[in-house]
């Protein structure tokens, strides 16, 4: 009888996700007035691309209380004008 095989840990399986960090990076202000940014939880690295109008981004920024990424000049994103 061969002996059980133990797989190996998935990479996952040791990294600590904190849920409670999230971020946003404004890619571009396209002249429709839409904001393409990523938004990610956790980890900055893993994100997904996103577009909404400049008054909803601020929205969702605040309800989501993100850490904006990328462009230290621009502050933090719930301070966009």
């Amino acid at each position: 009888m061969e002996p059980a095989m133990n797989p190996e840990p998935l990479a996952t399986d040791n990294l600590h996700c904190d849920v409670s960090r999230k971020f946003v990076r404004v890619l571009q202000r396209r002249d429709n007035g839409l904001i393409e940014f990523e938004f990610s939880i956790g980890w900055p690295e893993l994100a997904v691309e996103l577009m909404l109008p400049q008054r909803a981004f601020e929205a969702f920024c605040q309800a989501h209380q993100v850490r904006r990424i990328g462009d230290p000049s621009e502050g933090p994103a719930s301070t966009i004008v």
